[in-house]
């Protein structure tokens, strides 16, 4: 959480709130954009809404642009790219560093990271663009997941019940990627953990009206009912909340997260992934967790991620 003096400090810079994008979340990334934007605005900081592209670097120094919150979410904003440069422009930024960003994009390196750590995730297989996936060399049957190693909001996912679906699924797969996971299907409560500095600030059920919680149910009013708190026994819940702490840790995140989770009816607690820069939308889930959890208004969550803001790297 950051200081009054830390706000204080930042108020006296020009922020850049990075939105929009080259990912296939660009969408969602200009709505999670122009939320902080605003907030940011109504509380008398200097910020400007800008639209990344290639010349972001070009812009922030034209902008001179003095701390990012990064509203970006996918490839080349939520992967350690944009934290990359921004180290090298020595301008501090919100959210994880490189690493940590990285890690969480990539769900393999995530999940090998979370297997070394004693967390639980589903099992999988990762094969590449070219390779023959066949179910009958896979150590688990069906049902299971499809997934891109390398993409956010659901995009590209699949559940496969039918062995005829395999093909539809991993053509969608490889649309997004050279690399896709292909993963057991857990079946369980869908529970995503708020984290904030470095605590937890509660715990979130959702319940979609798709099969899962995909990308229409994620962005579309109406799609999906959120229960807070989850509705898990008390040990449950804390066991839920240090999961997604655990995770959150294992990758070296910092800063927020948001850490979705699959808890089962023999109260397993099976870790997805790790979002470092969650949605800021009016539907997103990390500031309903903040609002419920932790008493923190929209604009009062804004403040006090960019109070966070900082570099990863010091340099001299």
């Amino acid at each position: 959480m950051g200081s009054n003096r830390l706000i204080t400090d930042i108020k006296a810079l020009r922020i850049g709130v990075l939105m929009g994008g080259l990912s296939a979340e660009r969408e969602v990334s200009l709505c999670s954009g122009a939320a902080v934007h605003q907030a940011l605005v109504s509380q008398g900081f200097d910020a400007v809404a800008i639209d990344v592209g290639r010349d972001l670097a070009d812009v922030l120094k034209r902008e001179k642009i003095g701390a990012a919150f990064i509203a970006l979410h996918g490839r080349y904003g939520e992967d350690g790219c944009v934290q990359g440069l921004l180290e090298l422009l020595q301008i501090p930024y919100t959210g994880s560093g490189v690493l940590a960003s990285a890690l969480a994009m990539h769900k393999l390196y995530s999940k090998q990271a979370f297997a070394a750590s004693g967390i639980l995730t589903a099992p999988f297989c990762c094969f590449h663009r070219g390779e023959t996936v066949r179910l009958s060399e896979l150590p688990f049957g069906l049902p299971l997941v499809v997934k891109p190693v390398q993409e956010g909001s659901s995009v590209g996912i699949s559940i496969v019940k039918d062995a005829e679906q395999m093909d539809s699924a991993l053509e969608l797969a490889f649309r997004y990627d050279d690399e896709i996971l292909v993963e057991k299907y857990v079946k369980g409560q869908e529970v995503q953990v708020g984290i904030l500095g470095d605590r937890t600030i509660g715990a979130i059920e959702i319940v979609p009206k798709n099969e899962f919680y995909d990308f229409e149910a994620k962005y579309t009013d109406g799609m999906a009912e959120h229960i807070f708190p989850a509705r898990l026994e008390e040990a449950l819940y804390e066991k839920a909340q240090q999961t997604g702490l655990a995770a959150h840790r294992a990758l070296g995140c910092k800063g927020y997260s948001r850490v979705d989770l699959l808890v089962t009816a023999d109260g397993e607690c099976y870790v997805l992934e790790v979002n470092t820069l969650p949605g800021m939308t009016a539907l997103s889930l990390l500031p309903e967790i903040a609002a419920k959890g932790a008493g923190l208004s929209f604009e009062a969550l804004v403040s006090n991620i960019i109070a966070s803001a900082s570099l990863s790297i010091k340099v001299n």
